[in-house]
Parts: structure tokens; sequence; C-alpha cells
């Protein structure tokens, strides 16, 4: 470490400043500098579909430090700027303004972004995605008492912001265009009691739906589908996915697949090169994945910080993930793995239930509606690597019906 002078961050987000945090916290003292092209410092972005989008939290209540604090610790921040070039003979990042930076090391944390949908209309005022600050005080900005949603895509986030908006007598539709909702990460009995859950509270959740295209006269009033219904509209959310923001790491020669290409102590093929967070394609066992997620943001940027430094790498976390939807909270940990087992247990009176995943006698995931306790039992147990026991539990489903794949929206 003693020729590292000069640590450079790209992206000023969750996962770029556990990162940077961390360096400090770990003794680093040459130049720290976090380049972002949003114009906030470091904040969480589960509340943006939450309560900050409901008016319940002011975006100032997301951000994890104050510009006080970040230089205390000695760390620039260089905001609304864009990284345009990474030379990595030189070992300098060169920006939209013209700026340029040297590097040492260089951490690529640049997140990922919406999905967009291409259609008529799509370019509709009222038309929106929901991935920054910006983005979702424009939402809150059309919402209302008479508002009528309507949420493309059927995963997290869009369910998340139906839920929140019936909750308030919103009119909410959900459109998704496959036989399931969160089909990429919830098996088909889950998927099922998160659908009953949102018919029973009023939501229009249709499966199976085409969109052909947005209707309006400059402001969206309408959602066509391909059976040529209507569905009228005073705002518009389309969550279908996100796309990783690996642009960079491409330009300048750096392995890509799902996302940057790094092994599991969040390193590129070039040694002074790291990347973590949303871009980042990891290796998880025999596969590689691409986690979306608050907690994966947070525990690979301190495990990218820990890497830099040499010092010795961080135990890998289990992946876990959680949604809040009307009096629900979901918390899924682990992986689900194709052709699972599945059992549930019940908690009565108080409609929650575990469900675990067994593959070869073990444990390797569990899923929990209102159950908190009894999932971090079941973290301790995955863990551990306990033998399963199968006594008392119902059998949900056994092989072949698991998701091939887990990933959370953010």
């Amino acid at each position: 470490m003693s020729n590292v002078n000069d640590i450079i961050i790209i992206g000023a987000g969750q996962s770029g400043g556990w990162a940077a945090k961390t360096l400090r916290d770990s003794g680093f003292t040459g130049s720290v500098l976090m380049i972002g092209n949003e114009s906030h410092l470091p904040y969480e972005r589960p509340p943006l579909s939450k309560q900050v989008l409901l008016g319940e939290l002011a975006p100032g209540a997301c951000q994890l430090w104050s510009q006080e604090r970040l230089l205390e610790w000695g760390i620039k921040v260089e905001l609304g700027n864009h990284v345009e070039l990474v030379d990595r003979n030189s070992g300098q990042v060169v920006c939209r303004d013209g700026k340029s930076f040297h590097f040492d090391q260089l951490l690529l944390a640049t997140g990922s972004r919406p999905r967009r949908l291409i259609c008529e209309g799509a370019e509709l005022e009222g038309v929106h995605y929901l991935r920054t600050i910006e983005d979702c005080l424009a939402m809150r900005a059309k919402l209302g008492p008479a508002s009528r949603l309507v949420v493309v895509g059927g995963g997290w986030i869009g369910l998340e912001v139906a839920s929140g908006l019936r909750a308030r007598g919103a009119h909410a539709t959900v459109l998704e265009a496959s036989n399931q909702l969160c089909g990429r990460s919830l098996p088909p009995s889950l998927s099922k009691y998160f659908l009953e859950q949102h018919l029973r509270r009023g939501v229009d959740v249709r499966l199976g739906a085409r969109l052909k295209r947005f209707v309006g006269n400059g402001k969206i009033q309408g959602v066509e589908l391909d059976d040529g219904a209507i569905l009228p509209a005073t705002v518009v959310l389309v969550g279908i996915g996100a796309v990783p923001n690996d642009d960079l790491a491409r330009s300048c020669g750096l392995d890509v697949g799902n996302g940057i290409v790094v092994d599991e102590h969040c390193r590129t093929a070039d040694p002074r090169i790291f990347a973590c967070g949303d871009v980042a394609d990891q290796p998880l066992g025999q596969a590689r994945v691409r986690f979306e997620s608050w907690k994966n943001a947070q525990d690979q940027g301190v495990a990218a910080a820990k890497a830099m430094l040499g010092v010795e790498p961080v135990t890998r976390e289990l992946p876990w993930f959680w949604s809040d939807q009307f009096d629900i909270n979901f918390q899924l940990v682990g992986i689900v793995p194709p052709g699972a087992q599945q059992y549930r247990k019940v908690n009565a009176g108080d409609n929650g239930f575990i469900d675990f995943f067994v593959q070869e006698g073990r444990l390797v995931a569990a899923a929990a509606i209102n159950s908190p306790r009894e999932l971090r039992e079941a973290k301790r147990a995955i863990q551990k690597a306990l033998p399963f026991s199968e006594d008392g539990l119902l059998l949900i489903q056994g092989e072949g019906d698991a998701p091939e794949r887990q990933e959370k929206e953010r």
C-alpha cells in the first residue's frame, strides 16, 4: 500500500459512500475522491419508493452523512459531474467538464439505471421511472387522492409504489407481462401470495398484460393494451428492471458480462481497478450474479475498500433483501436455487409465516412474511450448514418450480 496515494471512487451512491468511509476507518491516509453524476451526497434509495414518495420523509432523511462529516473524514466529493474516460495507461479519469484526476487505485461504483420502455407515447408527461431523488420528487408532484396510477412491471418497486398509493386511496393498476409477479425472484407460491394480497386490497393486477402504447396529448391520459383496452391513467410508473452502468468499464477494455466482471474480492482483471454494488458481476458458488439490493450495495462497498487496502477479506454475507407492502413485511435471505424443496411454517395468530428452501438436506434460503425472529434463526442455520428437519412443516413445492435466478429491483 506504500505506493497507493490516490484512490478515486466513481459513483457517489450507497456502495461508493460506504467504500470511502471504510477506507478511512481502515487507516488509509491518502487522497479519497468520490465523483458522482447526481447533485446529492451519498444516500439510500429504498425510501424513495416508500416514505419519500408518499411525503412521509424528506429526501434529506435518506442521506448517509453530512458534508461536514465527509470533510472531517477527509473525503473529497465531486458532485454533478460525469466521468467520460478512464485512461488505464496514465491512471487518469477525465470528466465531462474537462477536469481530470489521477488514481493509483480506482473503484467503479456506478450502479444501475432503469431499463427504458420503447413504445409510442413513452415521452409523455406523467410517464415516470424511479431511481433517483429527482425521479421521486417529479413523480410525487403528480400524485394525489384522485390519482390513477398504472404500473408497468410487476416487480418489487412497482408493487411497493402500488401498495403505498392504494393505501392512500388512489386507484392502482399493475400490468405484468408474465404469468406471475416478481417471477425472477419468487417461487410460484409466494408470487401467488402477493397477488392475492394486492387484489384483496383493491389493486387491479393484470397478468399476461401486453402494453401497446401510452395515450395522451402531451400528458399521459391512458395506457392502451394490445387487446385494444385503454386504462385511464394520470401517472405511470415503468418498472421493468435495471441495466448496469458498465459503459466506462467497456470503453477502457475491462471484462464485462452482466455488469463489470469481478472476483470474490471485487477486483477486475486490472489489479488497480475494483467494482462494487449494482454494477458488479460477482461469483457465487459455480455461478455469477449481479445483485440490486441495499445490503449488497453496502456490503460490497465495505468489501471492496478492504480489498483495495490488502487487509483480510471480509466474510461474504448471505444475500438479503426486504419489501414493505401494505401491512406486510417480506424478507428473504439466501439464494433460492432451481429444484429446491419448499416447506412452510405458519405463525398462528399474526398472519405470518416462513418458507424454508432446502437442497440436499440443507437449508439454503428462507422467505418470511411478518416473521423477522424466525428469519434470523433461519439465517443462523444457513450459515452453520445445519441439517434440516421437516418435522411438522408443510411441503409447499417439490423439485422443479423454484425461480431460475434472484434479483432485487431498487
